[in-house]
C-alpha cells in the first residue's frame, strides 16, 4: 500500500508517468496482476543505493565509533526494492530504445495519482513513490536522515531518465526477494493508455489488443505517436 512520506519529493497527482517493457514481461505483469520490483543491488548501476563522496566521509566518522552503522547501509540494498518509471508528458524515443530489446513492446501510460490508488491493494509491503535527484556525486551531499534517501539520487550520467521510483523496505518481512518482489496492484487502475512499438506492425497490435479481451481488460491501446503519419 502507497504510504506517504514528507520527507521524499514527489511530483502532483497528475504528472504522466511511463514504464517500456517486453510483451513478456508485461503479460506477466497482466496475468499475476503484479508489479515486478526489482532488487536495488540488483541494478546495472553500480551505484545504486550508495552515498556521494561527501557523504560517504561523515557516515565513515559516525561508523569509526560503531561499525554496524557502515555495515546497515552496505546490507540494507538487499532489502530494498524499487518500480522506475519515466516523467514525461509525452513518449519518448530514447526510451523505447533503451528498454525494448525488439519491435514487440509496450509502453504503459499512467500517473503518480494512479500509481498510488494501484498500490492500494498491497496489503504486505508498504510502498512510497519519489522523484529521483541527479547530482554529482565528487562534490554534492546526500543526506541519509531517511533510509530510501539513497536510492532517490543518482549520478548526472543518468539525468535523461527523469526517473520516479516506487520504492519499498523489505526488512521487517521475513521473505526471500533474490532478483526482486511482486506486489499486488490493481491493473485497470495503473494502467491508462497502452502505446505499441512504433516499429511493430499492425498484426502485434492487433495481438495485444485480442489478448486484453480474452483477459477482460478495459484499456485504451495505441500505435505509437512516433509513426503517425505525415501531412506532406
Amino acid at each position: 500500500m502507497y504510504t506517504d512520506n514528507e520527507n521524499i519529493n514527489l511530483p502532483s497527482d497528475d504528472t504522466i508517468v511511463w514504464k517500456y517493457l517486453d510483451l513478456s514481461k508485461f503479460l506477466d505483469m497482466l496475468l499475476s496482476k503484479k508489479l515486478f520490483m526489482s532488487r536495488s543491488d540488483k541494478f546495472e548501476d553500480q551505484y545504486e543505493g550508495t552515498f556521494s563522496e561527501p557523504t560517504y566521509e561523515e557516515i565513515k566518522k559516525i561508523a569509526a565509533n560503531n561499525p554496524k552503522f557502515l555495515d546497515y547501509y552496505k546490507s540494507h540494498r538487499e532489502k530494498v526494492v524499487i518500480s522506475s518509471w519515466h516523467i514525461n508528458e509525452y513518449e519518448s524515443y530514447a526510451m523505447w530504445q533503451i528498454f525494448t530489446k525488439n519491435n514487440e513492446g509496450l509502453a504503459i501510460q499512467s500517473t503518480i495519482g494512479r500509481l498510488k490508488e494501484a498500490l492500494v491493494r498491497e496489503k504486505k509491503f508498504q510502498q512510497n513513490i519519489g522523484a529521483v535527484n541527479y547530482i554529482d556525486y565528487k562534490k554534492e551531499y546526500i543526506p541519509f536522515e531517511d533510509t530510501f534517501f539513497p536510492f532517490l539520487f543518482k549520478r548526472k550520467s543518468f539525468q535523461y531518465e527523469r526517473e520516479v521510483r516506487i520504492i519499498s523496505d523489505t526488512s521487517g518481512n521475513r521473505v526471500s526477494i533474490n532478483d526482486g518482489l511482486k506486489v499486488d496492484v490493481d491493473i485497470d487502475q495503473l494502467i491508462e493508455k497502452i502505446y505499441i512499438h512504433p516499429k511493430s506492425e499492425n498484426w502485434y497490435k492487433n495481438l495485444v489488443i485480442e489478448l486484453m479481451q480474452k483477459l477482460d481488460f478495459n484499456i485504451a491501446i495505441e500505435k505509437s505517436d512516433l509513426e503517425s503519419d505525415i501531412l506532406i
